[in-house]
């Protein structure tokens, strides 16, 4: 009898683990995915007429210096606008991710990445359809081209997936995956307009550019905000960082006493 109180009273050994805790507690992960969510579409909306605005103005307003050169000034609002709308979609993604990683960082990384896959797609897309442009080819040639120039597109998300990632990698264990997952996405936005297009014929012809437009960009937007919503919710912080701020609010509890 002495010995099984004895061995009751012995408090459990910990095992010892690779994972960490969950980056969002696991009764917070619906809330979080649906703010994520949210706050995505509103930072996508707001973010595309802010951009839109900005480039209608700035090329209607064409400075002397670049009268010359009207493809640079357009360049160069481009340029410009896309930036406006990264820090618009990154702030607001950032409002709800803040309570887990540090806003100004993701902010940064989040627009630096998305303006840099942004460029970097389209000259790679726009080089890819003039070469294939200037040579005769056939129909299929032009089809199977016109694939490849998207699988570059797409394939250019790697720079956002990398630059959250370097955010990611000072919190998380075993996030090295996180830098291709927007291309993911993209691939499967792509998979989506592919599988839309099939039934172009069953949209009324007066209504189809605005459901075809409506439709592509309401995808895109869910995508980007559910998808890594679910991934963050499933990400794990480093065990040595839950140590440290154990030790310190242990530390602190015992100098308040």
């Amino acid at each position: 009898m002495e010995n099984e109180s004895k061995s009751d009273n012995i408090p459990p050994i910990p095992r010892k683990t690779g994972q960490g805790r969950l980056l969002i507690g696991r009764s917070q992960r619906r809330i979080f995915l649906l703010a994520f969510t949210l706050m995505t579409i509103l930072g996508w909306i707001v973010g595309g007429f802010a951009s839109i605005f900005l480039e209608t103005a700035l090329l209607a307003r064409v400075p002397e210096f670049w009268a010359q050169q009207p493809q640079m000034w357009e360049t160069q609002v481009r340029f410009v606008s896309s930036g406006v709308f990264a820090i618009l979609f990154a702030t607001f993604q950032g409002l709800v991710i803040r309570r887990y990683l540090s806003f100004w960082l993701w902010m940064v990384a989040t627009s630096a990445g998305w303006v840099i896959f942004t460029i970097v797609g389209e000259t790679w897309k726009n080089n890819i359809i003039s070469f294939a442009q200037s040579r005769s080819l056939s129909a299929n040639d032009l089809v199977n081209w016109g694939i490849l120039s998207t699988l570059a597109y797409n394939f250019a998300a790697v720079w956002l997936g990398l630059c959250q990632w370097l955010v990611l990698r000072r919190y998380k264990v075993a996030a090295w995956w996180w830098i291709f997952l927007p291309s993911i996405i993209f691939c499967i936005i792509s998979v989506f307009v592919w599988l839309l297009a099939l039934f172009v014929e069953l949209i009324p012809e007066n209504y189809r550019t605005q459901i075809l437009y409506f439709s592509g960009q309401s995808f895109t937007v869910l995508m980007l905000g559910v998808i890594p919503g679910i991934a963050l919710c499933n990400l794990r912080s480093h065990l040595h960082s839950h140590q440290r701020i154990s030790k310190s609010s242990s530390t602190g509890g015992m100098d308040r006493s």
